[in-house]
């Protein structure tokens, strides 16, 4: 080892220069990391293969400003210096460092990092006067050279570059170490990559535009990162995560509770802090981690409370009360993404030049500012969704300059509309890579897949001792859950059994399958399953008659009490007896005629047997689930509202069975046993690993939270009490109306809306009161009941595994996950599950556009309905819609001034007059009189599609009448109404499907990767029904799109 001297040159928070002096060791023998070597490195991990014909080493300003090229897998054998990885660092932050480490790590990129600084015949003293650059350079070259010494001329080295001089002084130095350009490695070595050669030119562009960017200032200058700390402790500033509200101009990050020294204010920890308009937001964007500085309170502003139709003038009557105002004055973290634009046409005001075109590309999300791109088919990608990248926004320019990285398709088009929700919500969902496939298990006729005699013998065996039956959909390929129920001991006991397949047997932790599952993601027309369908539909699905392996959890009850007198926890080999789907269960239940198939060839004495057992098991397990859900009732658990619309389509997109609006019992029975079992799970890992356990927690809402529903509630002559879940679910079951059901639907929906979000953490991070399940009435909580869907569940799964490893005292084989890792991942899970949930949501608003938009609305009698107002705002009314399961505004002033005017018959229109708004109801006076809308009041209202080209489809609802629609009983016409609207968007589909033959050249169609590996029929209804709990209790937009009964 030799020691050195490393000089660096840094700026001081006051912006002086500084040089810096530090001690610099080299080695020897530091690993090189590929296949080839012979020197005996230790290289650990990844290497590179030796089957390559050259190996890629980039210069910095490659990996500074191509790294997306890099990321292309075609691209093998690149080595990555220290040099460049330093220099990513200190250039474009942490996010984009944190990008470029991941791509080393992962193991489906054939990538390294060579530590060359210290290596001792790589490494390079920067000498007296030498630009960063040239020295960086120099650095890399010096690299690749070793390389290829190292390796004994074995494989050619290829270092790319943009520094044209570097090309000249080094491509002749060395034989066996070629110095090209990006673009003639592309040209050479990747003629056919063709998105890597689109890419590159639109990076090119981009980077050329920004040297010739103005130097007149619109925006002013960030605060240095070491003032931006030192205030945050001193209480000067603010952080916070910006987020921008997409209607109106404003945005606002949480406080926390910190006092600011500016102004002398304390701010409460519940209060946010307003930012207003572009210029106070000061470059920052949706998402990003901002330092903010309180403005005086003299200009402190309210939020605006008024419903927005295009742009909305602020003034003090659509405002609420002033709260902490302030602006932004440091971005700490960017969170800049891929987001989805659309060009515009073109028109004069668009600069041009002779290559290219600079294009103010609008995103789809509205909350994203105008994006400057530079590219030279703007006029080929008008009217098309395009996908671009921010790579900077200086304060000399009005909107972020960018660079376009694919073309999605013509906006409108189906799939360019699905794939435009993935990817604003990122969401990546490519085939199953070879290397996965080969993981799995084969079965297939001409090889089956047998279980293996040592697990077998290692397992519980309860194949020829347990009745074992589930309950799913009807013709359900993903069974995850089986249920047992038997009587011992005389009759005095019972024995309830939870049987979950065991997806761990399968996946083992670390292989490629599990670094890449995530969850599983629903959209209204398809489904991206978590795990290859040899897993997901065949070998871990518990289908009836088979073999399989699974996790179980048995409770030894007594008979007449049901109290627990023991629990049993492992892993078992069973054999589902019954497959039934949930209306054969619950008919059977009923007493009512059914047809088993299992039974159906047997002999009538036979048959009536085994009909009985399964019966009694059925009534048995509702009798338990009863008791179950009354112990959770009487602790407080929630039964919260929601809006049951949730289509499931097959392979051609034609809708096959809606989830019922009613719930049938054999659905709460069902869910009670996996709440049961998800909660017994959770108390035995928790236990077993105090500090290292991944639970699932729901905190109790903010009071203020619930204003509205209180408030709403003392309008109709309810009191809601709302200081515990107890209290709360008490005072909702009290708010009934007798003359309108939709009363406490409504108030329940209110109550949904002011949940906070059920998370996934780790038990050493907070202490145990705060494990509590608000929702479920529960002290402790996790998944366990899903891993087909659901990456927690595996890991769940896993620590249940350890723990009863403990338990025997055996070796649990690989070490547990520490807190800190196992918190980062609940971080990981919790944010792939809130964008699963977005996509869900926005991909249930697309298809309900799709079905009004090619009707006429003033003539069409299904685009005029019944709705309930559920929300008074200061210029209109938000409204739901029971036939379609549509929220929404409705205006009752327009930006003309003219208020909506009701005559005698209840038709509405426009006039002239003023408008009062109360807490409970408004008003509005013209001509006619005065019209009063008060909450839960029935109005009838036309629904059609309000389409934009930049932006997705969105419905607009406009009163036509202040009176119902229908005068009957509003739950009538629900079914009907859902009914034509199946067979209308089934229609539509065949419609679909028959253009698109016909244009097959522009519609872009599934790979038979996604076809076979990507998607599956149908959900399970189980599964669906579990996460629609946990959905009710995160976001009512999202909870009005399914079924739920109980919050989860």
């Amino acid at each position: 080892m030799i020691k050195t001297e490393k000089i660096l040159h840094l700026k001081s928070h006051r912006g002086r220069k500084v040089r810096v002096v530090r001690e610099h060791y080299l080695r020897e023998r530091v690993p090189c990391y590929s296949s080839l070597c012979q020197a005996d490195c230790e290289n650990d991990g990844k290497v590179l293969p030796g089957d390559l014909t050259h190996y890629v080493v980039p210069d910095v300003g490659v990996v500074v400003d191509f790294l997306e090229i890099l990321e292309f897998r075609e691209l093998q054998g690149v080595v990555f210096t220290q040099t460049a990885c330093q220099a990513v660092q200190h250039c474009k932050g942490r996010r984009q460092y944190n990008r470029l480490r991941n791509l080393i790590k992962d193991p489906r990129h054939d990538c390294v990092l060579f530590a060359n600084e210290f290596q001792e015949y790589s490494y390079c003293p920067r000498e007296k006067g030498e630009s960063q650059e040239k020295w960086q350079t120099r650095c890399v070259y010096s690299a690749a050279v070793w390389y290829h010494n190292h390796l004994a001329g074995m494989k050619d080295v290829v270092m790319i570059t943009e520094d044209q001089d570097a090309v000249a002084e080094y491509s002749s130095l060395n034989a066996g170490v070629y110095v090209i350009s990006v673009q003639d490695f592309l040209q050479n070595f990747w003629p056919e990559l063709q998105p890597a050669h689109e890419l590159y030119s639109s990076i090119s562009q981009a980077l050329q535009e920004k040297e010739s960017e103005s130097s007149q200032k619109e925006y002013t200058e960030h605060l240095p990162a070491e003032i931006l700390e030192a205030g945050i402790k001193s209480g000067r500033y603010i952080k916070g995560t910006l987020n921008i509200n997409k209607h109106h101009d404003e945005a606002s990050i949480m406080t926390e509770g910190l006092s600011n020294k500016n102004n002398g204010t304390e701010l409460h920890p519940s209060w946010a802090v307003l930012v207003c308009g572009n210029k106070n937001r000061n470059r920052a964007v949706h998402g990003d981690t901002v330092v903010v500085e309180l403005l005086p309170k003299s200009e402190w502003r309210g939020k605006v409370t008024a419903l927005s139709e295009g742009e909305e003038k602020s003034g003090e009557d659509n405002e609420s009360k002033p709260m902490p105002t302030g602006r932004v004055v440091g971005i700490l973290q960017r969170n800049w993404r891929d987001y989805v634009v659309t060009f515009p046409p073109r028109d004069g005001t668009q600069s041009q030049s002779r290559n290219s075109q600079r294009i103010l590309a609008v995103p789809w999300d509205r909350r994203i500012p105008k994006i400057r791109i530079s590219t030279q088919q703007a006029d080929a990608l008008q009217d098309h969704r395009v996908v671009v990248r921010i790579d900077s926004w200086e304060s000399t320019s009005l909107y972020p300059n960018g660079h376009s990285v694919r073309v999605l398709g013509r906006a409108g088009e189906m799939e360019t509309e699905v794939q435009t929700i993935l990817i604003e919500n990122c969401i990546h969902v490519p085939p199953f890579s070879d290397a996965q496939l080969r993981e799995m298990p084969v079965n297939s006729p001409e090889k089956p897949w047998r279980m293996d005699p040592v697990q077998v013998a290692e397992r519980r065996d309860l194949r020829e001792t347990h009745l074992v039956f589930s309950i799913d959909p009807r013709g359900c390929e993903d069974v995850d859950d089986t249920l047992s129920v038997r009587s011992i001991a005389g009759g005095k006991l019972l024995e309830l059994g939870v049987h979950i397949a065991d997806v761990t047997h399968f996946v083992a932790e670390g292989s490629l399958t599990d670094l890449e599952a995530s969850t599983t993601y629903y959209l209204a027309d398809r489904r991206y399953d978590m795990l290859p369908a040899v897993l997901s539909a065949d070998l871990c699905s518990l289908l009836g008659g088979v073999d399989r392996y699974a996790m179980s959890v048995m409770w030894e009850l007594d008979a007449q009490t049901l109290a627990v007198n023991k629990v049993w926890y492992g892993r078992t080999v069973i054999r589902s007896s019954y497959q039934l789907h949930y209306e054969l269960a619950q008919a059977l239940l009923n007493g009512e005629p059914a047809e088993v198939p299992e039974l159906a060839r047997l002999e009538p004495e036979e048959k009536d047997a085994k009909l009985a057992e399964l019966n009694q098991a059925l009534e048995t397990l509702t009798h338990v689930a009863r008791h179950l859900r009354a112990q959770r009732d009487r602790g407080g658990a929630l039964e919260l509202e929601g809006v049951e619309v949730r289509a499931q389509l097959d392979e051609q997109r034609n809708i096959t069975a809606l989830v019922p609006r009613q719930p049938l019992e054999v659905h709460e029975t069902v869910a009670e046993c996996m709440i049961y079992a998800n909660h017994w799970v959770a108390r035995k890992i928790q236990e077993t690993f105090p500090h290292q356990a991944l639970l699932r927690r729901h905190p109790p809402p903010r009071q203020e939270f619930f204003n509205q529903l209180v408030e709403s509630a003392k309008a109709m002559g309810f009191t809601i009490d709302t200081r515990t879940n107890k209290a709360l679910a008490d005072s909702l079951d009290r708010a009934v109306d007798p003359q309108d059901p939709l009363v406490n639907k409504m108030l329940r929906m209110m109550a949904t809306t002011a949940m906070s979000q059920a998370l996934y953490f780790s038990t050493g991070l907070e202490s145990q009161d705060q494990f509590y399940h608000y929702g479920l009435a529960l002290d402790r909580y996790t998944h366990f009941t899903s891993p087909i869907r659901r990456y927690a569940d595996i890991v769940v799964h896993r620590l249940l595994t350890a723990a009863i490893a403990v338990e025997r005292g055996a070796d649990s084989g690989r070490a547990i996950a520490s807190n800190k890792e196992l918190e980062e991942l609940a971080q990981h899970i919790n944010s792939k599950n809130r964008a699963a949930q977005r996509a869900q949501k926005l991909s249930t608003v697309l298809f309900q556009c799709l079905y009004f938009k090619e009707r006429d609305p003033q003539t069409d009698p299904q685009c005029v309905a019944d709705a309930i107002v559920y929300s008074i705002r200061n210029n209109g009314l938000l409204v739901y819609i029971p036939e379609y399961g549509v929220k929404g505004p409705v205006y009752l002033k327009n930006r003309e001034g003219q208020v909506v005017a009701a005559g005698e018959d209840g038709s509405c229109e426009w006039q002239s007059g003023s408008l009062r708004h109360y807490s409970d109801r408004i008003s509005t006076t013209s001509s006619c009189g005065t019209s009063t809308f008060r909450l839960c009041d029935h109005i009838t209202v036309r629904i059609s599609v309000r389409s934009t080209s930049s932006h997705a489809d969105s419905l607009n609802l406009e009163i036509i009448s202040n009176k119902p629609h229908r005068s009957a009983e509003p739950q009538q016409p629900h079914s009907q109404g859902r009914s034509q609207l199946v067979q209308e968007v089934v229609r539509q589909a065949e419609e679909a499907q028959q253009q698109a033959q016909e244009k097959a050249a522009r519609r872009p169609k599934l790979s038979r990767e996604e076809r076979e590996f990507s998607q599956s029929k149908t959900p399970n209804l189980y599964s669906l029904l579990e996460e629609v709990r946990e959905l009710a209790l995160m976001d009512l937009d999202t909870a009005a799109r399914v079924c739920v009964t109980s919050a989860s």
